[in-house]
């Protein structure tokens, strides 16, 4: 005489078998995770901070604020820092290229120069909010009483 398996007895082997599967894959960090922790490695003095929504807030003694956004739909990761002088030290641009060169692997003095070259625009006739492209980089920096910011991204599929 066969034996039959019951309906619950396959369930319950097929429960097992996927939880078993699924619990012995190795846990992976995010990709952007990786990418600050890099950032810290190579920048010194930089610390992370809180991470929010896609965002992972960085502190360094050369910008107010800093942050790298990660990958979206249409973005790959962007690096935004902001200082509160309106004309910034060579150590924010330095900071700031730095970041970019690590982030979007460019050489770093093409990032620096590209920051530069889109704070230099700003002016009475151009405005103080200024899109530029440099070097397949999109460099957004507006600059006010307040201090400056420059947000540097790249869009997917370049």
């Amino acid at each position: 005489m066969t034996k039959r398996l019951s309906f619950f007895g396959c369930t319950a082997a097929a429960l097992v078998l996927a939880a078993t599967m699924l619990g012995s894959t190795p846990a992976r960090a995010d990709r952007c995770d990786d990418l600050a922790k890099d950032l810290v490695k190579q920048i010194p003095d930089l610390k992370i901070g809180k991470t929010v929504a896609g965002v992972i807030y960085l502190e360094h003694p050369t910008v107010t604020q800093a942050s790298l956004g990660c990958s979206s739909r249409n973005r790959t990761n962007e690096v935004f820092a902001a200082t509160d002088k309106k004309k910034p030290a060579e150590a924010y641009y330095d900071f700031l290229g730095t970041a970019s060169a690590l982030v979007f692997t460019i050489p770093k003095p093409d990032a620096v120069k590209g920051t530069k070259r889109c704070v230099s625009r700003t002016n009475i006739v151009r405005g103080y909010n200024i899109e530029s492209r440099y070097r397949k980089l999109d460099i957004h920096c507006t600059v006010a009483k307040t201090g400056v910011r420059i947000t540097v991204s790249r869009e997917k599929g370049v």
